[in-house]
Formats: structure tokens, sequence, C-alpha cells
């Protein structure tokens, strides 16, 4: 049977709430600024849901997470329903699980047999709730109890006037402190005036509501069936009309038919509420309960303190799903895994630019201890550290991603700030790996492909891998202090580095095999450059580079330069010492360039050996090594200075 295409012949709209002519609803001006009385209904509410019942044991291990969270209000039982639950009752109260603070409630219906052996079931407690209901709306009263209304009045104060006298009993025998909390159950369909009419009636039988001894109202929207905005009128009805609003609190029940129960509860808590009713994950019959948690962290995320530990909610989130034999989808509020990741390129930059954004102020106030540490960020309205979460799931990097997600990817892993055209030219090779399995691409896949890309390894990556370097000044103020070499080990930095001639002499490796290669120029890339262009016959060009960590974009003289970055080559090196970071990100890359390029087979270098016996004169040649053609021995001796200076070692 098709969807009807008009609707309203089958089905009717609300009713307005029946203000007063010219009346200004004073709750769509109203802020949340304090956090409301909390009620989980996840041991009796959520559990007559579940297709598995929780056992008393497990029931027990939930209520004991309820009051590790800070909850001062719990629905625990349904004593009437049966042997198991009044147990639980019982057991709750001679094994002293309950703190002093908190207070349990059970529910019963209005019938006099039920109401008795559940308030039975509360002898010796501190402090009980006696949760008293029964359905009020036209639908329930006309066609399920077939009563009028006076006769649905009746049955209510009756019923009141059996709970008043059972608790003021157990009052006297063992002291205990009893509240009503009366249920106008499916209040979200009974006119306005009959509610209110009612809720007066019970006030003035129960007789002793005072500002400290208050009265609940739980105005229960049993199935959601208006928007939330009629919900909230419904409650600022109830609450400008009902009698000694002082010794009044007004408990918030709604359940989430048409998906809007969040909006329902907040709307509600500015109309009036006092209290809200609802189960953590929001679990309940139909489409369940309103989630306690996504209205205490959405308080939290507006600078109100909820009264609520939701710190470590992943292990929160785990027991309850455990205990209610359920699961989270991954987007759920708050709660999902996937809930603060996100794959999509767009997000990704923002929420890198907004890291690296609000680092930036929060250092500023470290500094100047001016201003605040807010929190600012785009797509993340709550800091995940505040829940349990770490940033390691922001950015998920996928075919749908960006380059910011690979380079927040390498930043979050590897300390690497990429520059945004290497950005582009790195996301290229994820993007591809991406493509070909299909599948996201993990932190670990990202990183190991980033160090197979550039050869960030002590081991040989790439056909080319530098194993170690000299460097030589050249310039004449070093020249005559004895040409003292510089061994790069990382720990120290060259002498008059920069602009001054210096010669690299190094070992490469080389498809597996390692090659002395030599070559001079003003500063270490030039020298090297040199060193490459005259022993492996590799010319390229490089752009300008950073200290520590190098990054290098490379490309063979003559070709263009892509404009976005993307297909651009790059070179990276990392150390502690700068001139070793730079050699590194040359050779690797230039392992980006060189595809399968055959090299020229390695020159020969002669170093003459040290000859006791030679004339002093010649004691010279002992430092210096020369590369093949030179034939130094055989050099007249008024052209020796001359060769010197100009041999390109």
């Amino acid at each position: 049977m098709p969807m009807l295409s008009d609707p309203s012949s089958k089905y009717l709209p609300y009713p307005s709430v029946p203000f007063a002519e010219g009346y200004t609803r004073q709750w769509p001006n109203k802020r949340t600024t304090t956090s409301p009385i909390w009620l989980s209904t996840d041991l009796r509410d959520g559990n007559q849901a579940l297709v598995n019942p929780m056992s008393n044991t497990t029931k027990l291990e939930l209520f004991r997470l309820l009051v590790k969270i800070g909850f001062k209000q719990i629905e625990v039982a349904y004593p009437a329903a049966g042997e198991t639950e009044f147990q639980f009752v019982r057991d709750l109260i001679e094994n002293d699980e309950v703190p002093d603070d908190v207070a349990i409630q059970i529910i019963t219906p209005a019938r006099p047999d039920l109401i008795t052996k559940s308030i039975a079931s509360l002898a010796g407690v501190k402090h009980g709730i006696i949760h008293l209901y029964n359905a009020v709306s036209p639908v329930f009263r006309e066609v399920v109890f077939r009563n009028t209304k006076e006769q649905t009045i009746d049955l209510t104060i009756n019923a009141v006037k059996l709970v008043k006298k059972l608790t003021e009993e157990e009052t006297a025998r063992s002291g205990a402190r009893f509240t009503l909390n009366y249920c106008l159950e499916t209040f979200s369909q009974t006119e306005p005036e009959f509610a209110v009419n009612l809720g007066n009636r019970v006030l003035a039988e129960w007789g002793k509501a005072s500002p400290d001894a208050k009265v609940y109202f739980n105005l229960a929207a049993t199935v959601e069936c208006a928007p939330s905005n009629h919900y909230a009128d419904m409650v600022e009805y109830f609450s400008n009309n009902i009698n000694q609003r002082g010794s009044v609190l007004l408990s918030i029940h709604p359940h989430n038919d048409r998906g809007t129960g969040v909006a329902a509860t907040e709307l509600a808590l500015l109309a009036g509420g006092d209290r809200v009713e609802g189960c953590l994950l929001g679990n309940g019959e139909r489409t369940g309960n309103v989630d306690l948690i996504t209205l205490a962290l959405n308080l939290y995320s507006q600078g109100v303190s909820p009264g609520l530990d939701f710190s470590n909610l992943p292990e929160i989130v785990q027991v309850v799903c455990r205990c209610n034999e359920s699961a989270v989808p991954v987007r759920y509020p708050y709660a999902g895994t996937l809930v603060f990741s996100a794959f999509a390129g767009t997000h990704q930059d923002a929420i890198k630019k907004g890291l690296d954004a609000q680092a930036a102020r929060w250092e500023k106030v470290d500094i100047t201890g001016e201003g605040k540490k807010y929190w600012a960020m785009p797509y993340i309205p709550i800091d995940p550290k505040d829940i349990g979460y770490g940033y390691e799931n922001l950015i998920r990097v996928s075919s749908q991603s960006g380059k910011a997600g690979t380079a927040y990817v390498i930043k979050q892993t590897l300390q690497l700030d990429l520059p945004r055209r290497m950005q582009v030219s790195f996301y290229g090779v994820v993007q591809n790996e991406c493509e070909k399995s299909g599948k996201e691409m993990s932190t670990a896949l990202i990183t190991n492909a980033f160090k197979q890309k550039y050869c960030l390894s002590s081991k040989p990556i790439g056909r080319l891998h530098l194993q170690s370097f000299d460097i030589v000044p050249l310039s004449p103020s070093s020249v005559t202090s004895s040409l003292e070499s510089f061994e790069s080990d990382g720990t120290s930095t060259p002498p008059e580095q920069g602009r001054d001639l210096i010669r690299f002499e190094g070992h490469i490796s080389v498809d597996g095999r390692t090659r002395k290669i030599m070559g001079d120029g003003k500063g270490v890339h030039l020298a090297l450059l040199d060193a490459l262009r005259g022993d492996l016959d590799l010319e390229v060009d490089i752009g300008d580079s950073t200290k520590t960590v190098t990054y290098l974009e490379v490309n063979l003289p003559g070709s263009p330069t892509s404009k976005s970055g993307a297909g651009s080559v790059w070179g990276v090196g990392v150390s502690s010492d700068p001139t070793t970071s730079q050699c590194r990100a040359i050779i690797s890359g230039i392992n980006g360039l060189v595809g399968d390029k055959r090299f020229p087979r390695a020159k020969v270098v002669f170093t003459p050996r040290r000859d006791q016996s030679a004339q002093r004169s010649e004691s010279w040649l002992r430092d210096f090594t020369f590369r093949a053609g030179h034939n130094v021995l055989h050099t007249p001796e008024h052209e020796r200075s001359e060769l010197i200076a100009a041999s390109p070692i």
C-alpha cells in the first residue's frame, strides 16, 4: 500500500496550547545557564525495552557506573512486576550500595495492590522517590481504561492517598524520606487544561508540598507526537498554571518518536522544566528515551557544567553497550567512534588550520598571561580530550580526502610540518594507494608511504643513500688554518658554512655499491650537487630549504614547475645537524627523479700513499686526494700551485 497523497485524510495535526489571547511565550527568550536535576531511568525504563532484560548482577554493575558518573537520582526497578525486580531494590538497600546523597526511585501504577508492594521494597531506604503513574490522555482514558475525566481524577487521588499513608508509616518506622513523583503518563497527548486541573488536585491531596519538600510532576512525552516547540508550550502552560509553583518541581520525560527528543528537552527546560529523566545513549522502547549523554555534553559545550562526569566516555559507552547488548552508530553524537573524524578534504583542511591557530593562540596566553584558552575549532564543538578521546582520530584519510589530511597525519606522527606545495605532491601518492585498495589509509600506512617515498631510513631505501660525508673548508681564511675537515656526526655545525667555498667528500651507496664522491661549491648544497654532477652525471635544480628538517622541491633543468605542487618531486632530510639534513634532502629528492637512469661507472680515484722517504717539500701531498686525470707527480714544479687552486676536488 503506497503512502497517501493526502495524509490529512488520515492524520490529525497537533492542537494548539490554550494560552490567553495576547500572551507572549517566555521560553524563546531564555537561555539555560545551570544544569537540571538528572534522573537515570536506565535500570527500569531502559531495561524494559531490551530484548534480553539485564540480570540483577548486570543491573548492579550499571548502577555503580551511574553513581560513579554522578547521578544523584536513579530509577532502579518496578518492584511489583516480579520477584527479581523487588529483590534488586532490597539488595541495593540491604548491601549499602546506595550512597547517602543518592535517591533511588521505584515506579508503580496507580493500583492499590501494586502500590503497597512497591513501597514495601523501599523499607529502610534513606531517600526514596515514588514514581506513581497513570495514563490521562483522551485516547487512553476512553479507549484503554474506558474512564471519564472524573473517574480518572478519582483513580489518581485514591492512589495518592495510599502512597501518602504508606510512606508516612515507613517514615515513622525508619526515618526514611520520601518524595512523590506523580507522572501524567501521555501528557504530550493530554488537554493542557485537564493536566493542570489534575495536577492541582494531586497537590491538594498530598497536602504537604513545600519549597523544602517539593512534589515532582513528571510531564511525560510518552509519545513524541508534535514539534519540540509544542512540547515547550505545554510545559510553559503547566508551569504558569499549576498551584504552589515554588513547591513544585517539573520533571521532563521525553521520548524520541519524531527524532527530536533532545531538542524537545532543551526547549522544555527553557519553558520551566527542572529535572530530566532519560537513559545513557537514549535506550528505551520504540525510538528510545532522551539521551542524557548528549544533553549533558551539549550543556558542557556551552560552558555550563552538567554535574556529570563523562571524562572517560569510551569506557562508559563500552559498559552501557555490553549491559544492554546493544551498539552505538559510528556517527552517534559524542559517543560514536567516528563522531570526531573527518574524511573530506575541505573538513580536514579546516581542522588542521584550526588546530595550528589554536596552538598559537594558547601559546600566546601562556607567554603573556592574558586572555583565555577557549576552544574554537572548525567542525568540532567540544575538545575530544575532555571526554577521553585523543586527536589521532580527528583526520582519517581516504580517496575522498585532500592534502591537509595527509599533512596532518605526518605532522602528528613524524612532527614534520610539510610546505603546502609538498602537501599537494605527497597527497598524490596517498590518493593512488587509496584508489588501488579502495579502503581507508591508516596512520601507519600513510607514515610508511612517506618514509618510502622520501627514503627516510638509516638503511638504503632508494637507489641512492648518503652514508657519510666530510666538509672541507676552502675559503682563504680556512685554508691557512691547516684545512681541517668537518666530520658530520649530527652533533655539531660546520665552520664557515653558508656562502664560503667548501669541498664535499662523501660516501654514497648507488644501487647497493658504495662510491666516494667529491665536489666544490659555495655552501653545502652546491658542493654536493657538484659532486653528484661530476660523479653520477646528475643535473638537478633545487629550491630553498629550512634547517634541521629540510624540504626541497627537485626538478630537472628546463622542466616546467607545477603551479599547484601536484606531481612535483620533493626530497626530505631530517637530522639534528642542518648540514646533514640538507644533504639528505638532496639525495631524497634525487631518488624520486632518477627512475631507471643509468649512472656512469665509478671514477677511479688516485690517493698517493704516505712515503716516509719523500722529501719534506713534498709533504703537502699527504693531505689531499685527487681525481683521476691529474697526474701531480708528472706535473712541472711551477704548475703545482696553479693545479691545487684550480682542481675541482
